[in-house]
């Protein structure tokens, strides 16, 4: 499939490096300990590779988007090629050979770059070992802030490899290895210094704020020019407050109104610091920048029967589908909402007033506190007792989205039928 294509590029591309130093393999000089020296420099290089695609994912590029199956899913992609190039930093230590006398310039860089990759990666960790959370003030920001260094030490350590003392003989596969470090110095300068002339920030200002319970807002945006951005109906943007110092992070919400109204429309569970701040402090007339939209969580490419499954506020998009209706829904689907209780479901009324316009659409909301948690059993049974040819949507917390999942799957559902954002990338 076309989504998988950016995946298997990236794998291609390390097998290719492995392929390159076996083919045009180092002139053997008679060192000691060649064979680790020649191992090290292939574990290395794998690592150049997946460091610079990570630096070049982290520049959200539109266009590698159907590549990877949406932004999020590149994000997906981004964390697990750097954790694997942070695994590899550790082989390539104890495969080289290290003698301590006849240092050189090379030797130095290793060091610094180590110590500045393994710390930046360990500290990305921090919300979940205390003691790192203090390096960062504990804010989404100060990790932020922290991890722009992470391409300086990537340059750093390809400098290290061109700078150590008798290096191996193998200018082919050198070279070859320069062009993905190219690939990721240019995609960190992009992010941190050049994207901000080529990326589109639109300007908006806020037109009301809607506390909807007390933890949910609702945040309308109206463009300061005709700049509404062109999306689909279940895509996400960034969003950024200038105003206000600790409302100017940009951070991602999944876009609720549909793709012709004249504004943008939020909805915004306070659950951490930046959502908590936000509910507390935004105020009508405050400026807003967005950046988007992204995303290719989209109903209208699956097939004519359809399960819709929102969990909490996990029916942003699902809203946004519902809003983009105009009476003529054209296939089957079965809509649950779950929330633990009435008081924090949205929109209930909207919800009920589109399943009455669209026939076809079949909406229920459950009240887990007050009728159990929705289970997978009563799906199957609303749905006739075959759900194999339905295609599924989720959207909510990751463990229920998990667990909703591998019983779609148990059950005979295809893996390309069952569709999710992935939430947890946020």
């Amino acid at each position: 499939m076309k989504r998988n294509i950016g995946n298997l590029f990236i794998i291609a591309c390390v097998l290719l490096t492995v392929a390159v130093w076996l083919i045009f393999p180092p002139v053997y000089d008679g060192r000691e300990h060649f064979e680790r020296a020649y191992a090290g420099e292939i574990i290395g290089s794998v690592n150049i590779v997946l460091m610079s695609f990570a630096l070049f994912l982290s520049t959200r590029p539109k266009w590698a988007e159907p590549y990877f199956g949406g932004l999020d899913r590149m994000y997906v992609t981004h964390r697990r090629v750097a954790t694997t190039a942070f695994l590899l930093i550790f082989v390539h230590v104890l495969t080289v050979p290290i003698t301590l006398s006849g240092w050189a310039l090379g030797n130095y860089l290793a060091v610094i770059a180590f110590t500045g990759i393994v710390s930046i990666i360990l500290v990305s960790l921090a919300p979940r070992i205390a003691f790192l959370n203090k390096l960062t003030g504990g804010t989404y920001d100060g990790w932020k802030n922290l991890k722009k260094y992470i391409g300086v030490f990537f340059i750093i350590a390809f400098i290290h490899a061109l700078t150590v003392p008798n290096p191996l003989d193998a200018f082919i596969a050198i070279n070859w290895v320069q062009v993905f470090f190219i690939l990721g110095s240019v995609s960190y300068l992009y992010t941190e210094l050049f994207g901000r002339f080529f990326k589109k920030y639109l300007p908006y200002t806020v037109e009301a704020v809607n506390h909807l319970n007390k933890s949910t807002t609702e945040v309308i945006l109206r463009p300061k020019k005709d700049s509404i951005p062109r999306h689909r109906a279940g895509q996400f943007l960034f969003v950024r407050f200038p105003g206000d110092r600790s409302l100017n992070e940009s951070h991602p919400f999944t876009i609720s109104s549909a793709p012709r109204e004249d504004v943008l429309r939020v909805t915004v569970k306070a659950s951490g610091d930046f959502t908590r701040t936000l509910y507390a402090r935004l105020e009508p007339g405050m400026d807003a920048t967005v950046e988007g939209a992204y995303g290719m969580f989209d109903y209208k490419t699956g097939g004519q029967k359809q399960i819709w499954i929102a969990g909490g506020i996990g029916l942003t998009p699902f809203l946004s589908f519902i809003r983009d209706m105009d009476g003529s829904l054209d296939r089957d689907v079965d809509f649950y909402y779950a929330v633990r209780h009435k008081e924090e479901a949205l929109f209930l009324d909207e919800i009920e007033a589109a399943a009455q316009r669209n026939p076809r659409l079949k909406s229920r909301v459950r009240f887990s506190a007050a009728d159990g948690p929705l289970s997978v059993e009563q799906i199957v049974e609303n749905a006739g007792g075959d759900i194999r040819d339905r295609h599924i949507y989720l959207c909510g917390p990751l463990p229920m989205v998990q667990s909703f999942e591998r019983k779609f799957l148990s059950l005979g559902v295809p893996a390309g039928n069952i569709h999710y954002e992935e939430f947890n990338f946020r």
